[in-house]
């Protein structure tokens, strides 16, 4: 039997099968605590799969915490459910995806494995911090020629070793061509 998930930014809504809990329907808060109680309460349940829908970044969590529990978890693209007629709050939500769940009409999601995951999740960070790079590069060399310095006259790259030496010893207040020209690097 399965249990379904309405994700939220402020609380999530967990329904399970009314033959499970005589609370069918419990919200939870968004913190580590309250995701960890839902795992112990969908356990206590006796499920062994849970649904939820793919909205924002606010499945991300939820999912990480029930999957390293042991659960199946099925991510679902919420355009595919929204189309379909049914419920209006929360409550309502979450038992729709449940019953949707339990005759088999949800699709799951791919989603790789958590190794793949945290190295994607490392190159995309290290992108990042070198298109940051790329851009803070960029503005030196536009910069430089505003305060009629005209380091890229005589450097093809600013922020090599020597670039960025003659830089510092500006910052410094040297501003002697010839003083510059035989910085110890």
């Amino acid at each position: 039997m399965p249990a379904d998930i309405d994700i939220g930014n402020e609380s999530h809504y967990v329904a399970v099968p009314q033959k499970r809990d005589g609370q069918p329907v419990r919200r939870f808060g968004c913190t580590t605590a309250e995701l960890k109680a839902i795992v112990v309460w969908l356990k206590q349940c006796g499920i062994p799969t849970v649904a939820m829908q793919s909205t924002g970044v606010y499945w991300i969590a939820v999912f990480d915490i029930l999957e390293e529990a042991g659960f199946e978890v099925y991510l679902v693209d919420a355009r595919e459910t929204n189309s379909l007629p049914g419920r209006k709050t929360d409550v309502q939500e979450s038992q729709w995806l449940m019953k949707l769940h339990t005759y088999g009409l949800l699709r799951n999601s791919f989603r790789p494995v958590q190794e793949i995951r945290t190295i994607r999740t490392h190159w995309r960070q290290r992108n990042d911090l070198v298109r940051t790079a790329s851009r803070h590069i960029q503005r030196i060399q536009k910069t430089l020629p505003q305060m009629n310095i005209q380091l890229a006259n005589v450097l093809s790259d600013v922020s090599g070793v020597t670039g960025q030496t003659i830089i510092k010893a500006i910052l410094r207040g040297e501003l002697d061509p010839h003083q510059l020209l035989y910085l110890p690097i």
